[in-house]
């Protein structure tokens, strides 16, 4: 390519696509500034994606001295952009916030005399140390404040929770995965609960996965503080606790739930007696019980329920593991 003649590629950002035309010698740091101008996301966290690679490089302090015909781009080039507007990152720092008074607060809790909790029976020195320490979104994937939003709901999930504490969970990092640079993978446990890591989004980075399915991987990651590989012990603790989730959930859809074996009883709301339901039944809202059902005990048909549900949960976690990053058939 003779020097001056320009260089043409589309850069696509959340559906929109937009073309952009740069004489070789232009740098990668002129490039950013101007998708910061189209786009309004900052320069660091910009990335551009082609066949898997950022065509930014990994070292921002190098870019100046980079051209864009250096880095990679030619005639013709259409380029995945992803990073988040300095309007998003705002709301994130909110959410964090929020996030930090509820942590301030559960500490200054523990630090007091300590009390029996009538909605949860759990100690808050054990609600401290079986928990999530710590919730991450990708910054530079679109809307990282809903992303932070979903790892939250996750992190207080009442049912979550319950195997926690029961097994005495504890996880450092809770965070996501990016699509595209972990495309085969649903979940990743990072050293026994150093970090566990989930997909959270969908392929096209247009919105995020179903909550269910998420919360399910997250059971399987759990395992893994465990055992790490697929083995009998591994199916066997995590199907005790996929029984678990939905005791727990099932017991909810009633109206309540002892928890951890005692004799305090958890309040369900109403929204989350209309998740349990939906999700204890695989999708549906009614049940046909067959000629038999109108003579079933309540017990009986929480019995059979339930059985049908752990059928259910073991065909998925079948197809689970192969979209787990964890695992002796991975390192």
């Amino acid at each position: 390519m003779s020097p001056g003649s320009l260089i043409t590629f589309t850069i696509t950002y959340r559906g929109t696509s937009h073309p952009l035309s740069l004489i070789p010698e232009s740098n990668l740091t002129a490039l950013q500034l101007q998708l910061e101008a189209l786009t309004g996301v900052p320069p660091p966290l910009q990335k551009l994606i082609h066949k898997g690679k950022n065509l930014l490089g990994l070292d921002p302090s190098i870019r100046d001295a980079t051209t864009v015909a250096q880095a990679g781009f030619k005639n013709g080039l259409k380029i995945q952009m992803l990073g988040s507007t300095s309007q998003e990152l705002s709301s994130l720092r909110l959410v964090e916030t929020e996030q930090h008074k509820r942590e301030r607060i559960l500490r200054e809790r523990a630090l007091k005399p300590q009390v029996k909790l009538r909605s949860t029976g759990v100690s808050n020195s054990a609600l401290l140390s079986y928990r999530f320490h710590q919730l991450t979104p990708l910054a530079h994937l679109p809307n990282p404040g809903a992303a932070l939003a979903l790892l939250t709901k996750l992190a207080g999930d009442p049912a979550i929770q319950h195997i926690m504490q029961r097994h005495q969970f504890s996880v450092g990092v809770l965070t996501e995965l990016a699509p595209h640079e972990h495309p085969e993978l649903l979940g990743l446990n990072v050293n026994a609960g150093q970090a566990i890591k989930l997909r959270l989004r969908t392929n096209r980075y247009d919105g995020f996965r179903l909550y269910r399915d998420v919360r399910r991987v997250l059971c399987h990651e759990l395992t893994h503080n465990v055992w790490v590989d697929h083995d009998n012990n591994f199916k066997e603790l995590n199907s005790k606790l996929n029984r678990e989730v939905a005791e727990f959930e099932q017991a909810a859809a009633q109206g309540t739930h002892t928890l951890m074996g005692g004799g305090d009883v958890y309040e369900s709301s109403s929204e989350l007696a209309a998740e349990a339901h939906v999700h204890i039944l695989g999708g549906g809202s009614t049940l046909s019980y067959g000629s038999d059902a109108s003579n079933e005990s309540p017990e009986e048909r929480r019995q059979r329920v339930l059985d049908a549900t752990m059928a259910r949960l073991q065909k998925e976690e079948e197809d689970l593991e192969k979209s787990c990053g964890t695992g002796s058939a991975r390192t």
